[in-house]
């Protein structure tokens, strides 16, 4: 069970790599266009990779969800492998925006329909007594890639080129498509008349609390970390972006750690604390950015709040959902993605109205409801007690 979790795992590390190779090739222009606006508001087209990405997934992980739900696990997830490995090989060599584009897009569906399938296929393999630990196992792979893959990627893209950092996530795909078909055990899909329908799944108790948490949650953490650079600059920190990211992965790493070894007893304490983490660290650069040593503890902060925080809502979630659990899932991640669409999209307006001062305070007004909601969840969503199976307290 363990070695087929980190087959997952990987999966899981390559789909936030591939986004984080995205940023890096675009993210080198945002400071200069944010300082060259354009007078005649033409549309810039750096940065729109990523934005593309996630709107794929976020347009395509219910619908291909709930068409693929009678498909065996193991086939679709070696399917969605391929044609993300197929999406990543087309972007690496392509001389054409709009073939990127639609790459792009294409990577982000395949990403969407693994991401939905992953937590639930971990909860399957386990036996009860470890299903929490099992998608602790595979959803590192997210927080892990994302909170790590920019200054990789950065390294990678500066001393090889962004296609090769591209090309080099497609050989890693398909040689985890060699190991998925070997090790990792099959589960089937689904009987039509076992299905729940999707939106049904809004319905269950717990889900609808967990997933208006993943929405705002993500939303609060986007806006801020899409413009970490800027706001840094603003700091006369522009030098220290690469340095301030690992700080960030680092205490991410230690967050998913520890999360992963107590999220079957405590994981509604776990959230409160995620919440309550990422609430200091933004009240530290609100009003203490002027010293870049209490930045870069905020930062530190701000990662040991958030890198659990992917393991915590999967888990939250799949709890909640029950025979559910694939339905609320696909909503999920359609809605994670939603909300760094939109936080990029909500950055760049508060960027041009208020400067980059007003995003830790966008951060802090976002957290209130995302801490009222777990606070009143105790029953249903983020419960008081142990996971099933599970020995201790939440």
């Amino acid at each position: 069970m363990l070695s087929a979790c980190r087959a997952e795992a990987l999966v899981a590390v390559l789909l936030g790599l591939s986004r984080g190779a995205a940023r890096v090739r675009a993210g080198r222009r945002d400071a200069a266009e944010i300082r060259q606006k354009d007078p005649r508001g033409r549309r810039v087209r750096d940065g729109q990779s990523v934005t593309i990405y996630a709107v794929g997934t976020a347009l395509t992980a219910i619908p291909l969800s709930a068409a693929t739900a009678g498909w065996r696990r193991k086939r679709l997830l070696l399917t969605a492998m391929a044609g993300f490995a197929a999406a990543n090989t087309v972007t690496a060599v392509s001389a054409s925006y709009a073939l990127t584009m639609a790459a792009r897009f294409v990577a982000g569906v395949a990403a969407g329909l693994a991401w939905a399938l992953l937590a639930g296929y971990a909860r399957r393999l386990a036996p009860v007594r470890l299903q929490g630990k099992a998608i602790a196992i595979v959803m590192t792979g997210i927080p892990v890639a994302l909170s790590l893959g920019v200054p990789a990627g950065t390294f990678l893209g500066e001393t090889l080129g962004w296609r090769v950092t591209f090309s080099l996530v497609t050989v890693l795909a398909v040689a985890l498509i060699a190991w998925i078909a070997w090790i990792v055990p099959d589960q089937p899909g689904r009987r039509r008349e076992g299905r729940v329908p999707m939106l049904r799944a809004l319905t269950v108790p717990g889900v609808a609390p967990v997933l208006f948490v993943t929405l705002v949650f993500v939303l609060a953490h986007t806006i801020l970390y899409t413009y970490i650079a800027t706001f840094l600059d603003r700091l006369g920190m522009g030098g220290s972006t690469d340095l301030v990211l690992l700080v960030f992965g680092a205490a991410s790493l230690v967050s998913i750690w520890f999360v992963g070894a107590h999220i079957d007893r405590r994981l509604r304490a776990l959230t409160l604390a995620s919440t309550l983490l990422v609430a200091v660290a933004a009240a530290l650069l609100a009003v203490l950015a002027d010293s870049p040593a209490l930045v870069h503890v905020a930062v530190a902060l701000w990662g040991l709040g958030w890198g659990g925080a992917p393991t915590l809502l999967q888990t939250a979630v799949a709890d909640a959902g029950g025979d559910s659990a694939d339905a609320a899932q696909a909503m999920l991640v359609t809605l994670w993605n939603a909300a760094m669409a939109g936080g990029g999209v909500a950055g760049g307006v508060l960027l041009g109205l208020l400067g980059t001062g007003s995003f830790p305070w966008s951060v802090l007004v976002l957290l209130v409801p995302v801490l009222v909601v777990v606070v009143g969840a105790r029953t249903h969503g983020f419960p008081a007690g142990p996971l099933p199976g599970a020995n201790g307290s939440r």
